[in-house]
């Protein structure tokens, strides 16, 4: 799958795993990067499943929310952690509230306890198993 979606997603998801080298106590400019890196990942991963959904014939998947995209992706075996994800959305709709230090360092740690997996798992699974032929 040679596609600009699923290369977005990668880059995005190379700059999350590289946020890993960064420990607290984080000063206030390194918690709003590491955040924002977590922020454009789940963008760019479910924009890359709403893409791939579509070119495999799941309607569904074309005009759908990102929870939409997330719930077909799911029923279609793309991903198999659908609370995962589900939590990863929740994170992603509290971005307007990570001025919040509370907030902001639960994302930053489900990112690296769950979200940064689940990443790598779609990557892995779009690689191997959807790819489309140019």
């Amino acid at each position: 799958m040679s596609n600009r979606k699923l290369e977005n997603f990668s880059k995005s998801l190379r700059n999350l795993e590289n946020s890993t080298s960064y420990q607290p106590p984080f000063d206030v400019v390194t918690e709003a990067g590491l955040v924002s890196l977590f922020q454009i990942c789940m963008e760019q991963s479910w924009k890359a499943m709403k893409y791939t959904l579509s070119q495999h014939g799941f309607s569904e998947a074309q005009t759908g929310s990102p929870r939409k995209v997330v719930k077909c992706a799911y029923a279609a075996g793309m991903i198999n952690d659908e609370e995962g994800w589900l939590d990863a959305l929740e994170s992603r709709n509290l971005m307007s509230h990570a001025y919040d230090d509370s907030v902001a360092l639960s994302i930053i740690s489900k990112t690296r306890e769950k979200y940064i997996s689940i990443f790598q798992e779609l990557e892995r699974e779009l690689r191997e198993n959807w790819s489309l032929e140019e």
